[in-house]
């Protein structure tokens, strides 16, 4: 195969999916009642890669108007020179936010559809360092009543997770009570994470270390204050006492938004997220920024996207196993990773990200 033979994009197709959630979820900021998926499906010589993002169905628009014209006719081999013509195409529509999460959706597809070109597994094509992706359950909304938060969480022990998280800050006031049923309810050789998603000021942050984490042995306390905030992030990390890791960045969207965070030395654990970082190109570029910081990454939900690249970044420590996306995922594709005892697992022989869109069940959701 030499240039001229190389097979060329051709075809796009961009669906947007609004699904209700089971219940109303909320965290510490925000509260939601349904999660809207956006696919790309990208065509080369008979041959159809898929890629998502999770965001507003207006970034379906963005990829139809804007980014499959730079692809077009375009080898999907060449994913780095495409990857960095779309940075150029969105640069007035912004790389972070709406049109990044646009980006991430096309370059995923891009890395997928490569690997079903070449018939080989995307983990086999970005090349492994590990066969088996230790999550951790991920819910545990504020929205929840104290006996669904014991039953989710629970329930994820009992399935063998080492690590669960769940959510605080929406009411204060209640937040005691409900981390005190969590670590009783998983027991005290499962670890506990709590996820604020920046609904405190450094002051409340501290003290939510000092009277939640500390009695009930949490182990993580992700975006104690907002991740906008990074002096206030540091002033948490390092007053938090020991044993606890700060963890932030799956806002991110670029590099050098990451590179801030790393310098800044806020931080114990990188999160990023494969649907909002660029792509999976951006996340090996956040590994390596992980590696040369010798720094901790944690994958942030959207597991099924997550999976092949979570198998090939060197500093990947767990991947999120976020009840919303787990749920809408089984609902949308056949061929999901296989998930036991708290370890999710890629398809050894599975071409591309091994995902099969289940057009039928999907149809009802259409938004865009």
């Amino acid at each position: 195969m030499n240039a001229k033979t190389e097979p060329r994009i051709t075809e796009c197709r961009v669906t947007a999916w609004q699904i209700p959630t089971d219940q109303e979820e909320s965290d510490g900021t925000l509260t939601w009642s349904a999660t809207t998926m956006v696919l790309v499906e990208l065509k080369a010589a008979d041959i159809w890669g898929l890629g998502y993002t999770y965001a507003h169905q207006a970034a379906a628009s963005l990829i139809r108007t804007v980014l499959f014209d730079t692809v077009k006719e375009r080898s999907p081999f060449d994913i780095p020179a495409l990857w960095i013509e779309m940075r150029r195409r969105v640069r007035n529509y912004g790389n972070h936010g709406l049109g990044g999460m646009a980006l991430s959706a096309v370059d995923n597809a891009l890395w997928d559809l490569k690997a079903r070109l070449l018939q080989v597994p995307l983990s086999r094509l970005l090349g492994k360092v590990r066969e088996d992706i230790p999550l951790y359950g991920s819910g545990g909304f504020c929205s929840y009543s104290l006996a669904r938060l014991e039953e989710q969480l629970g329930s994820w022990a009992a399935e063998g997770f080492r690590a669960v998280k769940m959510k605080i800050g929406a009411s204060p006031d209640q937040d005691a009570e409900r981390v005190r049923r969590a670590r009783e309810a998983i027991g005290s050789d499962v670890k506990l994470f709590i996820d604020a998603n920046g609904a405190c000021t450094p002051g409340e942050a501290l003290a939510i270390c000092r009277d939640l984490c500390e009695p009930h042995r949490v182990s993580w306390f992700e975006e104690p204050v907002s991740s906008d905030n990074l002096k206030g992030l540091r002033h948490v990390r390092e007053h938090a006492g020991p044993g606890l890791d700060i963890a932030a960045g799956e806002y991110n969207s670029t590099p050098d938004t990451f590179q801030a965070m790393l310098e800044a030395n806020c931080i114990d654990v990188m999160q990023a997220d494969v649907t909002r970082c660029l792509g999976i190109s951006g996340f090996l570029l956040v590994d390596a920024l992980c590696q040369g910081a010798d720094i901790p990454l944690s994958a942030h939900t959207a597991p099924a996207m997550h999976a092949a690249v979570c198998a090939a970044a060197q500093k990947l420590v767990h991947l999120e196993y976020f009840h919303d996306h787990v749920r809408i995922e089984a609902m949308l594709f056949d061929g999901l990773p296989t998930v036991q005892h708290g370890v999710l697992r890629v398809d050894p022989e599975a071409h591309g990200n091994g995902l099969i869109l289940k057009r039928h069940a999907a149809e009802p959701y259409i938004v865009a």
